[in-house]
This record gives C-alpha cells, sequence and structure tokens, in this order.
C-alpha cells in the first residue's frame, strides 16, 4: 500500500448500473506536507477486449454499435466502430474475450494472445482492461453475432486492414482501445499493407 496515502471516507453516489464512489484522502506531497482531496471513482470492473485479424485476406473484424456518452458529447449518430469487447464478469480475462467473441462476432476462437493490459481512464474509472489479438478464419464463424443480450445490437464489420488504419486517421474509426491494438498489428506487421 502506498504510504502517501490515508483513505478518509468512502460514499456510494450511485449503484444503478455500476458503482460511483465518492473518495475522501489525504494525499503526502513530495515536500511532506499533506493535503485532503475529493474524488469519484466509477468502478464498472475489469474488462478484455480483442481484434480479430486475417494475415491472408489482410483483413480485420470490427464491431459496430450505439454508445451513449459518445452521443451526448457529441458523435452525431452514436454509432462507434470498435474492437470487440466486454466485461471480465467473473472469469479470467481469456475465458471472457473467448465468450464476447462468440457472441459479439460469431467467430469462436481457441486460440488468442494477451498483448498488453492498460487503465483506459485512470483518472476516473477503476476498470484494467485486457488487451488480445488472435487470427481468425471464415471457417471459425459459428454463429451471426451481434451480442445475445435483447439490448444488444452489434453490427459485425470485417474490414480490409489499410481500410481500418486509414479510418482512424479519417477519425471514422475514434475508439481508444481499437486504435491501440489496429497499431499494435501494423507495429509488430502481424497484417502486411
Amino acid at each position: 500500500m502506498n504510504e502517501r496515502v490515508r483513505i478518509q471516507k468512502t460514499e456510494i453516489l450511485s449503484n444503478n448500473w455500476y458503482t460511483l464512489k465518492k473518495v475522501t484522502f489525504d494525499y503526502q506531497h513530495k515536500n511532506g506536507t499533506w493535503h485532503q482531496q475529493s474524488r469519484e471513482a466509477y468502478d464498472r470492473g475489469n474488462g478484455a477486449t480483442i481484434l480479430l485479424y486475417n494475415k491472408k485476406a489482410k483483413t480485420v473484424i470490427l464491431t459496430e454499435q450505439f454508445r451513449l456518452p459518445t452521443y451526448i458529447n457529441g458523435n452525431p449518430s452514436g454509432m462507434l466502430i470498435e474492437a470487440c469487447a466486454g466485461l471480465l464478469d467473473q472469469d479470467n480475462a481469456e475465458d471472457a474475450i473467448r465468450r464476447e467473441t462468440e457472441e459479439e462476432t460469431g467467430f469462436t476462437v481457441k486460440e488468442v494472445k494477451k498483448v498488453f493490459e492498460a487503465y483506459m481512464s485512470p483518472g476516473s474509472v477503476t476498470e484494467i482492461l485486457f488487451f488480445f489479438v488472435a487470427e481468425y478464419s471464415k471457417d471459425m464463424k459459428t454463429s451471426d453475432g451481434g451480442g445475445v443480450d435483447e439490448h444488444e445490437d452489434i453490427r459485425v464489420l470485417e474490414i480490409p486492414f489499410q481500410k481500418a488504419i486509414e479510418m482512424v486517421a479519417t477519425g471514422e474509426i475514434k475508439d481508444g482501445k481499437t486504435i491501440m491494438l489496429l497499431q499494435y498489428l501494423q507495429l509488430h506487421k502481424l497484417v502486411e499493407l
């Protein structure tokens, strides 16, 4: 534990969808002085994301769905193109991402490779996101995908890798996790442009 942090009080502000807490704490600065601060932290659990790629066809599998926070922050349609992702729930990251891949994209992948993990918005959200990549082929398609929850309305997209990279530059792809995974593929030359 960090000896420069003393939690004084934790209040639950909302426990409706996930948990929003207000934490009051004392923080010791490097000059030795203590200052009290309050911050809100949103806890939605940890998650995993994956980018499916096909070396031979030079394509990737992405999804498109409505994301309310983007809509209320200026995305005119609210639709977002992104890599498949989901919460871990009670699973480990690998099992969770295999489940999410099948539910959202319809592809059943056996081998997934964890490439890194990251806090995506550490100033306000507790979530750690586990990043994966996996090769796919047409014969791995076992269902239509699109999600299993009645509220999910996910469109599965197979996009040429070169076009996906261009879509980042044009702003058609604005999702951080997706950009990071596309750049991972590009940096490691997993799909040639």
